[in-house]
């Protein structure tokens, strides 16, 4: 299958492009905690209609509590997300289960079900959400499979299959239904370089031949500055920066420059503090 469409069309060369563009997700002062820690520290992000968001960050940076709060599976302790222009946290469980149809989610290592065959995991969302007959089912499956380069693969189980052919089996499976907007996290992490290139791509033409927005979660840098039409760059459950490839590359931000380029950070230990901290629960 071909698809005809090019990157340029729906690339955002900066914030200022992308100000005029309607906006597929809102994210406003967002705080999250887990018990007495915050996680999210006051997240404010747009996500615009037809581009690729590249959420990155070191482990620990807060990405997947983000990904969590837009896929509506947390509530936030304060700050509002919305989604298609509904606020996913006040409107009603019905609405947000069609809120939810208009979506794709791409999970980390697949998520695909070992005892049902490759079709069958694609054809699970139509199964669960569209009121089709068998044979339209396993027609749009087909299809998808075809966009993705399993053409011949419909009747294997995900245990026959490699990595990248398990990446590509769950993005069939995310836009079967021709989401408004796709989520993925990790997507080629795992893979081999030539393998997550060609992971790569494919998102790419999925976005250049539908207009979908994705919202991509990654610590994969050389992923990330292929796909991106902006990065947003979160540590310590902060965002650093939002921007493009060039931008985010040439920020004079320390702590970014530490993640690009594999730094760490020495920390500064008070030794009261240090001591305080092993005996306080002791004492």
């Amino acid at each position: 299958m071909t698809f005809i469409a090019s990157r340029e069309q729906h690339a955002m060369p900066s914030d200022e492009a992308a100000s005029g563009r309607v906006k597929a997700i809102e994210v406003t002062d967002l705080v999250t905690h887990y018990g007495t820690r915050r996680i999210l520290d006051g997240i404010s992000l747009d996500i615009h209609e037809g581009e690729i968001m590249v959420i990155m960050g070191g482990s620990g940076s807060g990405k997947s509590t983000l990904l969590n709060h837009l896929l509506g599976l947390l509530r936030p302790t304060s700050g509002t997300v919305r989604m298609l222009g509904r606020d996913i946290n006040r409107i009603k469980p019905m609405e947000l289960h069609a809120l939810r149809r208009k979506i794709g989610v791409a999970f980390q290592g697949g998520a695909l079900f070992s005892s049902m065959t490759v079709g069958e995991n694609i054809m699970l969302p139509l199964r669960e959400h569209a009121r089709l007959d068998e044979n339209t089912m396993r027609i749009m499956a087909r299809m998808k499979l075809e966009v993705v380069g399993l053409a011949n693969f419909e009747n294997m189980k995900p245990s026959e299959l490699s990595g990248g052919m398990i990446k590509r089996a769950a993005l069939a499976r995310a836009v079967v239904m021709d989401p408004a907007i796709l989520f993925c996290d990790e997507p080629s992490a795992g893979l081999d370089p030539v393998v997550a290139s060609a992971v790569d791509d494919l998102i790419l033409r999925l976005r250049d031949a539908t207009g979908m927005t994705v919202v991509i979660v990654t610590h994969e840098l050389e992923s990330a500055f292929k796909i991106a039409d902006r990065i947003c760059v979160l540590d310590k459950g902060e965002i650093l920066t939002v921007g493009t490839v060039a931008e985010v590359r040439d920020s004079p931000n320390g702590r970014i420059q530490n993640l690009l380029n594999r730094r760490t950070e020495e920390a500064l230990i008070d030794p009261d503090e240090y001591l305080r901290r092993l005996t306080s629960d002791l004492l």
